[in-house]
């Protein structure tokens, strides 16, 4: 299927669900209510700052597509559950990268301090666990607890490797896989096995939400080195400062001369301490070594191996904002 749909304006790809994201909105709005002003407030905080919410709209362009088009109960549940867990994660996050920036404004932790953010972060988590038990789908709660379980194997597997330049692409992508694509993997299924589908159909939306979810990532990482805070919302390097391993860095240490080499191994020993000027050559280095063309073509063939999982879905409006949503991935500027 070739998508007609322009692929650099996510609202336009997500039309199949407009009406699903804004009854979205009021769920996540109830459920993060609480007697506690502060978590109400950070809460407040969170939702203003907006986000894309990608893995609410796979779980819901999924199950969508494999029932063509049939209302599902628990979707919007289900979709809230994902993304307090995601949110959970950004903001426990925030606190051990010491970010400032996100989505364009202050953090929590920034506007809120660090205890706060951690705790209201273990409110998402527990209000996430309590809200998946609604439907009363064994399978449903084993995906997601198992889900939240490797996430947070994930945050700890990249914390171990922060600062590490001896880090190869197997270990990093393992960190992807971990921390970022199994959620956008969860998320799909559980889109899945909402609608009913049989267990391939499972199996490969769930490959589907992997994939995407990977490309999703090493773009992110690219981008870290290309886009401005204004339009990723964060502060270019980031990763570089905080001492990440990120495939463009480990690709110019397998590929640079040997001033670049020791400059990057620098860069991810020392990161904040770095100097600004030093920093400024590793940034140069990287976006004229190649080392952004190979992060784009390994996005790439996530994407390809993304699109190959969902040629035997039915053909609906669902499904080629599923194909677009992969077009998107790769062009996208924040």
């Amino acid at each position: 299927m070739t998508s007609t749909v322009k692929t650099n304006e996510l609202s336009q790809i997500l039309a199949p669900i407009s009406l699903d994201f804004k009854a979205l909105d009021e769920v996540i709005r109830l459920k993060l209510a609480s007697k506690v002003t502060l978590i109400d407030q950070i809460s407040s905080y969170i939702i203003q700052a907006g986000g894309k919410r990608v893995r609410p709209a796979l779980l819901l362009l999924i199950s969508k597509a494999l029932a063509d088009g049939k209302n599902i109960p628990h979707t919007l549940e289900l979709a809230a559950v994902v993304e307090f867990i995601h949110t959970a994660t950004l903001l426990h996050d925030d606190v051990v990268d010491e970010s400032t920036l996100r989505r364009g404004r202050e953090t929590a932790n920034a506007a809120f301090g660090n205890a706060a953010s951690v705790l209201v972060g273990d409110f998402l988590y527990s209000r996430a666990f309590q809200m998946m038990v609604g439907p009363g789908n064994l399978q449903v709660m084993e995906i997601l607890s198992d889900a939240t379980n490797t996430i947070a194997e994930g945050e700890v597997l990249q914390l171990l490797n922060m600062n590490d330049p001896e880090v190869d692409e197997e270990s990093y992508l393992q960190v992807i896989r971990y921390k970022t694509a199994r959620l956008f993997e969860a998320s799909a299924q559980l889109g899945a096995i909402l609608a009913k589908a049989n267990s391939e159909q499972q199996k490969q939306a769930a490959a589907f939400g992997r994939h995407i979810g990977t490309a999703f990532q090493l773009m992110d990482d690219l981008l870290d080195y290309t886009a401005d805070a204004a339009q990723m919302g964060k502060n270019a390097g980031d990763d570089l400062r905080e001492g990440k391993p990120t495939l463009p860095l480990i690709h110019l240490l397998e590929n640079g001369n040997t001033e670049e080499r020791l400059l990057v191994r620098a860069a991810i020993e020392q990161n904040q301490d770095l100097p600004d000027d030093v920093f400024a050559q590793i940034l140069s280095a990287v976006q004229n070594s190649g080392a952004l063309d190979y992060t784009h073509a390994a996005a790439k063939r996530e994407v390809h191996l993304a699109i190959e999982c969902i040629q035997d879905f039915p053909k609906n409006d669902a499904t080629e904002a599923l194909h677009a949503l992969c077009q998107y991935s790769l062009s996208r500027r924040a």
